[in-house]
């Protein structure tokens, strides 16, 4: 399989000219879109559903219709981005500025609202699963974990401007309104990563080599990668989906909405700062497995004791730690895949998240019923993968020839 010098290897053009942070700059403004337009109506789904004349499981189907999308088209996007990365990612920019636009013909028809999430995410796979090819075409090997870092943080951004903006927004002005102001960034994003994939790649791939997808069945490796994803991003999705519920039941439940900001915003922090430092010193299975370890402990800690401030150190140490983890397993698989093969092994890894957002969530749900068992259920899925991340190496290994 083809790899790539591990971190520190300095290569052709260690020095990046402003055009390359430019094109990541608009790369990671539509990341951010993509994750704003997905929870739109989240916050604010009850008045949605009397706005539109229907019920409030039909408006949570508008961003529940992104994770089982994803799940559909991860590899085969991952494998089209490997072998024709700009018509693929321009595509998907193309998708996330038209769906947005489309929602503004009729903001309050609830028809017209789910074509437009459909279109959108469509190219949702198509933008995220390029994180690592955009770090690896535009950045020599010692930065690219910096920009990995900068396209996950977008991630979180966006979801914690999802968050915050969608309730004055509509208060303000409606679905028009929100719609709108949604819709001027995913456009601009839009504009921007087509101007910016004219820009001529400073370290080319070479989409001849990835021709298939039968690699991804033998990789033990990339199989655990993508474990502790469906258990990371599985824990965050069931923690956003069931804590106002989970802490009702401990007098708690009108602070869940800022418990999980806190917790988002721990994790663009941590994000931006730990998987830089983390890949300079090869110290990738010792990041993820503390991160496990904090999220067993944290959510044991959440379950036994439930006064406002213990509760947001602890959301707080957890999303720090456990969100900052995305990025350092896709700049491991980066590393660990080669530049012919990044699109498919991150689409892999984001279906398994996606597909642990659906699992754990509905796991939660079997027992929401009962006091703490599903902050034990998390933790004690957390413990599982730790004894996975015992699995990885402890270093990434020398590229071997071939």
């Amino acid at each position: 399989m083809t790899t790539v010098a591990a971190p520190g290897v300095v290569g052709p053009a260690a020095r990046v000219s402003p055009t390359r942070w430019l094109v990541l700059g608009g790369y990671a403004l539509l990341v951010a879109s993509t994750q704003l337009l997905w929870l739109t109506f989240a916050p604010i789904d009850t008045s949605v559903a009397r706005v539109m004349h229907t019920d409030v499981g039909s408006i949570g189907d508008l961003a529940a219709v992104f994770p089982l999308i994803y799940i559909v088209l991860a590899l085969p996007t991952g494998r089209w981005l490997d072998a024709r990365f700009g018509q693929a990612l321009g595509l998907g920019a193309l998708l996330t500025g038209g769906g947005a636009l489309l929602r503004l013909i009729a903001p309050t028809s609830f028809v017209w609202q789910l074509s437009g999430q459909l279109v959108i995410s469509a190219g949702q796979p198509l933008v995220l699963n390029s994180i690592t090819k955009i770090a690896a075409r535009n950045f020599p090997p010692e930065k690219r974990a910096t920009a990995i870092s900068i396209g996950s943080v977008a991630l979180f951004v966006g979801i914690l401007a999802a968050v915050l903006v969608g309730g004055p927004l509509f208060d303000a002005g409606g679905l028009p309104l929100l719609l709108a102001a949604e819709a001027i960034p995913a456009a601009v994003a839009a504009g921007l990563m087509l101007l910016a994939l004219r820009v001529p790649p400073a370290f080319p791939d070479n989409p001849s080599a990835a021709v298939s997808l039968r690699w991804l069945a033998g990789d033990r490796f990339l199989w655990l990668l993508a474990a502790l994803v469906f258990i990371g991003m599985g824990t965050y999705n069931a923690v956003a989906t069931w804590l106002q519920p989970i802490l009702e039941k401990f007098g708690q439940g009108g602070a869940a909405g800022g418990l999980i900001a806190v917790m988002t915003f721990a994790g663009i922090i941590g994000a931006g700062v730990l998987p830089p430092l983390v890949a300079a010193r090869d110290r990738r299975r010792a990041m993820l497995m503390a991160a496990l370890a904090v999220s067993a402990a944290a959510f044991f800690a959440i379950s036994a004791r439930h006064d406002l401030l213990w509760l947001g150190a602890w959301f707080f140490v957890d999303g720090f730690i456990l969100m900052a983890s995305l990025p350092v397993v896709l700049d491991w698989s980066e590393v660990h895949a080669g530049p012919d093969r990044q699109g498919a092994a991150t689409g892999f890894l984001l279906m398994a998240g996606n597909l642990g957002g659906l699992v754990l969530v509905l796991g939660a749900q079997l027992v929401i019923g009962i006091p703490s068992a599903p902050l034990l259920m998390l933790a004690a899925v957390a413990l599982v993968g730790l004894a996975l991340a015992l699995r990885l190496p402890a270093a990434v290994r020398p590229p071997a020839a071939g």
